[in-house]
């Protein structure tokens, strides 16, 4: 028997597109407030992302590594991993608020994002219907590509700053 992919609305994504804005708002007044500058911009984004989906990880920790592991290739081979994650997210956020060694971290970032993203893509090309945790366990949003782009713009913008 053949199941039929669920059906998605904007509805779904609130959550997102809410932490999404928030972030992109406070990238701007940023802008506005400093100069525009697009390095600055990128690792202001990359802080308060980090920060924002680091802490939603952490306030629930054992119900994120639950459904991390249930997609993140590390994580189910090495559930520690799973409750170290979020701190690292955090850390990465201090570390790009902060600009501490900023080659370091840019090329962590890409690390981490592409394996994350390789889990997601592995997801998505079974057609698994599950939960994503990047929001952690607070907010239930569905594994989609707008998971695999998030992973996949934090890891270009990681690129970018390293090579630029």
């Amino acid at each position: 028997m053949k199941h039929e992919p669920p059906r998605y609305t904007v509805k779904d994504f609130v959550p997102i597109i809410v932490i999404f804005s928030i972030i992109t708002i406070i990238t701007i007044i940023h802008q506005i407030y400093f100069g525009w500058q697009l390095r600055a911009a990128m690792r202001i984004f990359m802080a308060t992302f980090f920060l924002i989906f680091g802490f939603l990880k952490v306030i629930n920790l054992h119900g994120f590594v639950n459904a991390y592991a249930s997609y993140d290739l590390i994580t189910k081979q090495y559930r520690a991993y799973g409750y170290l994650y979020p701190f690292l997210e955090l850390g990465l956020g201090i570390a790009y608020l902060f600009k501490f060694n900023l080659p370091l971290t840019n090329a962590l970032t890409v690390m981490l994002m592409l394996v994350s993203a390789a889990g997601v893509f592995n997801v998505l090309l079974k057609k698994d219907y599950i939960a994503c945790a990047c929001l952690g366990d607070v907010f239930k949003i569905p594994m989609t590509y707008v998971t695999l782009a998030e992973d996949l713009l934090m890891a270009l913008m990681a690129l970018l700053m390293l090579i630029f």
